[in-house]
């Protein structure tokens, strides 16, 4: 049979056949060849009793992320926020960079909109032409126009903890009830709530990864490979690589670069640059023996 691993948990993987849940364990081989099954994987399972089974196989994967460990995601959902917790543009862009290496779609849901609308933020990424929507897990705003881009799709929701990530399923599923965190007033920032890495089946077609939040997210991705195709990563810049005066640009202050020269007259947004130079300078430091 074949299905698609819902959760990993102590060893067991929890594999939807279509049919029922299959509580299974991974044959011995994928340790010895240094392989783990992931939460989306799609996988060949054979029956060991009722309920039970054993991964044998793990098909062609789409893509891999380290953390959370997640394989075949279609699209990131980043939630996002101008109310507190207020997210700052850098989290997004970081995120959305290892999105575009990975091969990832993005959708921008700015979370909290009855208490502020988010504007700059809004304005920031629909210019930059991701899919933007503004969103209240509170009052419903904008949730039908978010099943619509997540149906049919497996979607990993992630953002800063306490921006929304469970109220946000909970609203669109209701059945869920997940457990939601309260923010912070003194910290401005949420208690993560996420535990493990679990993939949930809407009712609208859409599967989605409930994930923790940035710092765990992509603390192993910003690795060499992020660093070698960096300018690439950033979607509103593509236009502009190959037009440089100096081959080998890295877009940072060199004479006759097309990049700067786009911001210059405004055709880019003066925060995305600022998050490609922070990123510039974190991945600078790596070396390629180190990532070896």
């Amino acid at each position: 049979m074949e299905g698609r691993i819902q959760k990993a948990l102590s060893g067991f993987y929890y594999v939807d056949t279509g049919e029922s849940i299959l509580t299974c364990r991974a044959r011995g081989k994928f340790r010895k060849e240094g392989i783990s099954p992931l939460v989306g994987d799609r996988v060949e399972v054979q029956s060991a009793g009722p309920e039970q089974g054993v991964v044998e196989k793990i098909l062609p994967r789409k893509n891999v992320f380290s953390r959370p460990a997640v394989a075949n995601i279609d699209q990131l959902v980043i939630i996002a926020s101008a109310a507190i917790p207020k997210t700052d543009p850098y989290l997004i862009d970081r995120v959305a960079a290892i999105a575009a290496l990975k091969e990832c779609g993005v959708v921008l849901v700015l979370n909290k909109c009855d208490l502020d609308p988010a504007e700059q933020l809004y304005g920031i990424y629909r210019a930059v032409g991701f899919p933007v929507l503004r969103i209240s897990a509170q009052t419903g705003e904008g949730l039908e126009e978010l099943r619509s881009l997540i149906s049919g799709k497996l979607s990993a929701f992630t953002g800063n903890s306490g921006v929304g990530k469970s109220s946000i399923l909970n609203a669109l599923e209701p059945g869920f009830s997940l457990q939601v965190g309260e923010v912070s007033q003194a910290l401005g920032r949420g208690r993560h709530t996420t535990r493990h890495v679990e993939l949930y089946r809407l009712s609208c077609g859409a599967e989605v990864v409930d994930s923790p939040g940035f710092s765990s997210f992509d603390a192993e991705e910003v690795n060499l490979e992020l660093k070698q195709h960096l300018a690439e990563t950033f979607v509103d810049f593509r236009p502009y690589l190959g037009q440089c005066r100096f081959v080998g640009c890295s877009h940072t202050k060199e004479a006759g670069c097309a990049v700067l020269e786009a911001l210059k007259k405004g055709d880019l947004q003066n925060s995305r640059h600022q998050s490609y130079l922070r990123l510039y300078e974190e991945l600078k430091p790596l070396k390629a023996w180190q990532e070896k």
